[in-house]
């Protein structure tokens, strides 16, 4: 039995004000296919199918259109869905009615009162696969006490260990998963949920030993959790921000052999738009940009694949017709021009950014913002107090508790 393991497309996402609309279309296009090419039995969406909870139409027809597509080309074919953080749940649900008819099951909330209904029994023609399609878990979804520091990751143990209940000993089962793994690799700027920064990332422990395969989905970046081949991020299909240009983005193929796992495979998803920085690390002098320009080489990009660039220059430039003479340079360049950052000294050995507008903050975790304040305001020397970690956590939770 084969299982494509896949997450975080991101259906809608503007990238620097560039719709990516025909680069999700050329994602889903090569999925289609690779479904067909490798007899797929299951596919497996761990979270965020849209960037925004609230998508435009032309997404959601994307999505329903991708649906529609797989289910003619395969018609055995499973899909399970789950919501992640950037979904609505209500979004995800209302839509489960007209999925169901092509086979596709949707879960866009965790109920404690019946947390059997996240287990999904599959027959396929190559066996029988037990999903628990556990989405992204808000603290109000789940069963814990308040004061306890642990409540979180204890609460969504809890979770799993509660749909387990539903399964049947004699089938292997895959169970899904929207969260931040501890010791999982975050990217550096297009992830600013605040479970990344600490509060809400748990060990992998919490999915016990009943699953034979965990398909996560929420960092961007391929990658075992705890160094198990059958705990895994799969990562985005496309890089969703300019520090993951060089990431290897794919899709996961995992087999069931005799109703245990077999073998996980990466299959590499082809990019139809590069992402270009300049310079790759630091920043550069408006003479250096000039010339870096003039160098760039975009013969080999097609209309349809004209890449996105974004400039570093550096913070010390005095020049006040830069933006003028960047355009300028830019006139005859086939290019999704994505803005300059400007770069200090003293961030070019940490290959920083740094940020001219309070738009570009919010990119940035919680927890580095705060460590930020604590050097330049209280202690420059000394970490940021465990004590004063938490209660900004605790606050942050609230905040997105009301927010759901």
């Amino acid at each position: 039995m084969k299982v494509l393991h896949t997450s975080d497309w991101h259906l809608g996402q503007q990238f620097y004000e560039h719709s990516r609309h025909a680069e999700h279309q050329f994602f889903l296009d090569w999925l289609c296919n690779t479904l067909t090419s490798h007899q797929i039995d299951v596919l497996i969406v761990s979270g965020d199918i849209y960037h925004s909870a609230t998508p435009s139409a032309m997404a959601e027809q994307q999505l329903y259109a991708f649906i529609r597509r797989a289910k003619t080309d395969n018609p055995n074919l499973h899909i399970v869905i789950t919501a992640g953080n950037h979904d609505s749940a209500n979004r995800i649900e209302t839509a489960k009615p007209l999925l169901s008819q092509f086979d596709t099951h949707v879960v866009g909330r965790f109920d404690k009162h019946t947390p059997q209904d996240v287990v999904k029994t599959l027959s396929t023609a190559n066996g029988t696969l037990q999903v628990v399609a556990m989405p992204f878990l808000r603290s109000a979804d789940l069963e814990a006490q308040a004061d306890d520091p642990q409540a979180y990751q204890r609460g969504v143990a809890r979770a799993y260990q509660a749909a387990y209940q539903a399964l049947d000993a004699q089938f292997p089962v895959l169970a899904m998963g929207h969260l931040h793994a501890k010791g999982g690799s975050i990217s550096g700027d297009s992830e600013r949920n605040i479970t990344i920064g600490g509060f809400d990332a748990i060990t992998a422990d919490v999915f016990g030993e009943r699953p034979d395969y965990v398909a996560l989905g929420h960092l961007h970046k391929a990658q075992k959790v705890a160094g198990s081949e059958a705990i895994r991020y799969c990562g985005t299909p496309l890089p969703m921000s300019f520090s993951e240009r060089n990431y290897r983005h794919q899709v996961l193929l995992v087999e069931f052999t005799n109703n245990a796992l077999s073998s996980v495979k990466p299959l590499d998803v082809p990019r139809l738009k590069q992402v270009i920085l300049l310079p790759e690390r630091g920043g550069a002098t408006l003479d250096e940009l000039m010339t870096l320009l003039s160098e760039l080489d975009l013969s080999q990009y097609q209309d349809t694949a004209t890449p996105y660039l974004r400039l570093r220059l550096n913070a010390s430039e005095t020049d006040s017709q830069f933006r003028h003479k960047i355009e300028q340079a830019l006139t005859d360049k086939p290019v999704h021009f994505c803005g300059i950052e400007r770069v200090s000294n003293t961030q070019q050995a940490a290959d920083e950014p740094h940020f001219e507008d309070l738009g570009q903050v919010e990119k940035l975790e919680p927890v580095s913002l705060l460590e930020l304040a604590y050097r330049t305001q209280i202690d420059s020397e000394q970490a940021v107090p465990q004590a004063l970690q938490d209660c900004l956590m605790q606050v942050l939770a609230s905040v997105q508790e009301q927010e759901a």
